[in-house]
């Protein structure tokens, strides 16, 4: 997750960072910056410069947000790979 925010620029990362913080502080929070995606994933909706689209997947455990994934998104429906990572560094961050 890190390596994949390093290699954005600096206004899409100011972006990201400003909506991760919207809702990790203003949590619970709905449409349009967060969207429920199942399983105990959310996704933050961030809207980039050039009609680009970027999404955070994250979950909640013992009420802390852990950033599983992020991606530039480029169809309609969240990607299955993109889903299994998430979930799979999900089951990594549970106690």
């Amino acid at each position: 997750m890190r390596e994949w925010l390093k290699g954005l620029d600096e206004e899409d990362r100011r972006q990201i960072g400003i909506d991760i913080r919207k809702v990790e502080f203003g949590w619970p929070i709905g449409m349009p910056t967060c969207k429920p995606l199942g399983r105990g994933l959310w996704e933050v909706r961030t809207d980039l410069c050039s009609n680009r689209i970027a999404r955070v997947i994250f979950a909640i455990s013992d009420g802390e947000m852990g950033l599983l994934h992020g991606f530039i998104k480029k169809t309609r429906k969240t990607p299955d790979d993109d889903l299994k990572l998430a979930l799979k560094r999900k089951k990594e961050m549970e106690p």
